[in-house]
């Protein structure tokens, strides 16, 4: 604990799964292009029943429930450490409990901001530029982000984590901001990086950071593309009479397949982690090809062992 009250005034984003995979997104390009190292990992046992259990060579393991993993950034100029949350789950019950002890953590930490990010669905064309709305905790904070060009969400409602927790933040006295990333709506269950590259610019300049974003702008381009083409295709393919054929049908139409793994696949996949455990830069480049192969879930664990402190360059 002595080293955890070492910090300097952190800020903690909180990221959780979500649509567009916005929030994750951003998250994981944090981590890996400023190399931040693990820090601590929050207990989520009690709000996690076991739906399954894995079995390996016949024998049944121990069910693990889903992960919340604090990762770091120490700031040279000992302003605002930055910190990380990154869980694999919002929990199915104990919501706010939940986010009561993320705060309660967060303020052991000395922490001064709560920052979240998420999504928000609409009719978009793919490759148009996402719109980036905010909302805060208070006014000095909303005066913050229209400063920088974002607009005031003004009316709605926030499902999730990435909502509840600013209101946790509030009531804890922690200031408190969120971004939501726009989306296309007939593509909400894909990955958008450009989201996450839009709320990001945003991010950025709040906590004053210098981060390169070419990778994530390089995916961004190639997944709006392929979006366009996808929807297009899909378009021709179902007809224009919007009377028989919908964009729910479109949606049921790119439902997720199961992926299946080459020799050749594997073996780059490999090549990847050793570079990666060389050099944390080449983490996200690691990152998009697990995505793109549709197995990140599969390697997460392995992925997020790269940032342990002991392992840091």
């Amino acid at each position: 604990m002595t080293e955890l009250r070492q910090l300097h005034s952190p800020w903690l984003l909180a990221v959780w799964p979500g649509m567009g995979h916005v929030a994750m997104g951003a998250g994981y390009y944090l981590i890996a292009r400023l190399k931040m190292t693990l820090l601590a990992e929050l207990a989520t046992r009690d709000f996690f029943d076991p739906e399954q259990v894995d079995v390996r060579n016949g024998l049944i393991l121990p069910p693990q429930p889903p992960r919340s993993r604090l990762f770091l950034r120490e700031d040279p100029a000992a302003q605002h450490d930055l910190l990380v949350l990154l869980s694999e789950a919002q929990p199915p019950h104990g919501r706010w409990d939940f986010c009561r002890r993320v705060l309660e953590f967060a303020k052991r930490l000395g922490t001064s901001r709560i920052l979240t990010l998420a999504a928000i669905a609409s009719d978009m064309d793919p490759e148009a530029e996402p719109r980036i709305f905010g909302i805060a905790t208070n006014a000095d904070c909303l005066q913050e982000l229209t400063e920088l060009g974002v607009t005031a969400m003004e009316d709605g409602r926030i499902s999730g984590l990435n909502g509840l927790v600013l209101a946790a933040a509030s009531d804890a006295g922690i200031p408190g901001i969120g971004l939501l990333g726009e989306i296309p709506r007939v593509f909400s269950q894909f990955p958008f990086p450009a989201a996450s590259l839009a709320t990001l610019r945003v991010l950025t300049a709040l906590l004053q950071l210098d981060v390169d974003l070419t990778e994530l702008e390089r995916q961004a381009e190639t997944v709006q593309t392929q979006l366009a083409n996808l929807l297009l295709n899909l378009r021709q393919q179902l007809g224009e009479d919007e009377s028989t054929k919908t964009m729910d049908e479109i949606e049921r139409t790119t439902s997720d397949q199961p992926a299946r793994l080459t020799n050749d696949q594997r073996r780059s996949i490999e090549a990847l982690f050793e570079q990666a455990r060389a050099d944390r830069s080449h983490a996200f480049e690691l990152k998009n090809q697990l995505d793109r192969l549709g197995v990140f879930g599969d390697f997460e664990d392995r992925f997020l062992d790269l940032f342990r402190a002991s392992e840091s360059s």
